[in-house]
């Protein structure tokens, strides 16, 4: 079963991408802020982390630059940019630094479901 982390200091949105993510079969791990975030990644070595950008401790853009500067997983652990910031250049700093997506929110659970989907299985 592929190993997804979510990160995100909403719990709302933590609560229906965890349902949304269980239903279609995936192992679910939750990280409240960034901080959280790469102590699990260090533990769990998800395939693929979606992260919130504005959050306590650690932003979203640490947590990107550290997967980026480790070797361990460069390559291995996929992730997709969920955040309310909007500027092109918000946009452009996620995806220089790894992201292979980048949702503004709100946005459609569905839609990240299909695209989580399309990174995970074009990777098995």
């Amino acid at each position: 079963m592929k190993k997804i982390l979510l990160v995100d200091d909403e719990p709302n949105i933590i609560m229906a991408l965890e349902y949304a993510l269980r239903k279609n079969d995936y192992d679910i791990f939750i990280a409240r802020d960034g901080e959280e975030a790469i102590t699990l990644l260090k533990e769990l070595k998800p395939d693929l982390i979606v992260l919130d950008i504005m959050m306590p401790k650690v932003d979203g853009y640490e947590v990107l630059t550290f997967l980026k500067d480790h070797k361990e997983f460069q390559n291995k652990i996929q992730s997709i940019i969920i955040s309310a910031k909007q500027k092109d250049s918000d946009i452009e700093k996620a995806m220089n630094l790894g992201a292979k997506d980048y949702i503004k929110k709100p946005f459609s659970i569905k839609k990240l479901v299909n695209i989580i989907n399309k990174l995970l299985n074009s990777n098995t």
